[in-house]
């Protein structure tokens, strides 16, 4: 016989159920966050449009395009040619111009050995042009060409350049291993440095008509209305060139026709005979 017993437990005074509702505060918070971040992005874009009409009206305002171009330091090349290789600069916005590219392009001209651009507020382009300088005429095969001390040719030389009077340089060219012949820069150099030592007597600079520097250590000149030979080689040049000047009478006095002379050697000048053709 069983007996089933009604058992009640005593209730917990301390335990309550938890009675979850939503926070109206909390609520209220996220909408005044939203509230403030949607006046924060309407503030954003009324910003970045007054910032974008403001940057288009500045890079297209009329008083802002390139309007001059200023040309200094140019003496072979004219004004009008510079402003014709760069002539897309005009007419664009001063503060966006790709003066670099402009740049390049004046690089190529076989004149300009280097030149900057400068923007000068509101409408001016200044171009600072430094120009290669020729110092002879190089032999290239049967033509000649304007080559300047690093060893670039400038240009061929023709009618357009007579009031050039250089020497003309033989040894400057570099036999081609394959394609096209090339200048040798040492060379060059060592004959920019003869030339350089000379220039300021023009006298005796105006007499060189020929150097030879196929030597690389060693620069022979010609000189015009004598057909002596003269090694100077890598240094002294002017002195030594002197030196031959105040001596070649008397040596024409005692060899009457000389193949060469060497003034590399400080204490004495070494002359040979030219010798006679058989006939």
């Amino acid at each position: 016989m069983s007996v089933k017993a009604n058992v009640k437990a005593a209730a917990e005074k301390n335990f309550r159920r938890a009675k979850v509702r939503p926070s109206k505060r909390k609520s209220g918070a996220l909408s005044w966050l939203s509230w403030r971040i949607g006046r924060w992005a309407i503030a954003i874009a009324i910003v970045s449009y007054a910032g974008y009409r403001v940057t288009h009206l500045v890079l297209h305002a009329s008083a802002l395009q390139v309007r001059r171009i200023s040309v200094r330091g140019n003496v072979r090349l004219s004004s009008g040619e510079v402003q014709a290789i760069i002539d897309g600069l005009r007419g664009s916005s001063i503060l966006t111009a790709d003066l670099p590219r402009y740049r390049r392009r004046l690089l190529e001209s076989p004149w300009v050995a280097d030149v900057a651009l400068r923007r000068v507020l509101p409408s001016t382009v200044e171009v600072f042009v430094s120009e290669r300088r020729p110092m002879g005429l190089c032999r290239l095969g049967s033509d000649l060409y304007l080559v300047d001390g690093q060893g670039m040719l400038i240009d061929a030389f023709g009618p357009q350049y007579a009031e050039f009077d250089l020497p003309i340089i033989d040894g400057l060219v570099r036999p081609p291993s394959s394609g096209q012949p090339t200048i040798d820069e040492q060379r060059a150099e060592l004959a920019a440095r003869a030339i350089d030592a000379i220039a300021p007597h023009r006298d005796l600079a105006l007499r060189i008509s020929q150097i030879d520097v196929r030597d690389a250590h060693d620069v022979i000149v010609l000189m015009q209305n004598d057909p002596a030979l003269l090694h100077l080689g890598e240094g002294r040049f002017l002195e030594r060139l002197q030196a031959y000047v105040d001596l070649a009478p008397t040596l024409h006095d005692r060899v009457p026709e000389i193949d060469y002379v060497d003034m590399r050697f400080e204490e004495r000048v070494y002359v040979r005979p030219a010798t006679k053709r058989a006939r």
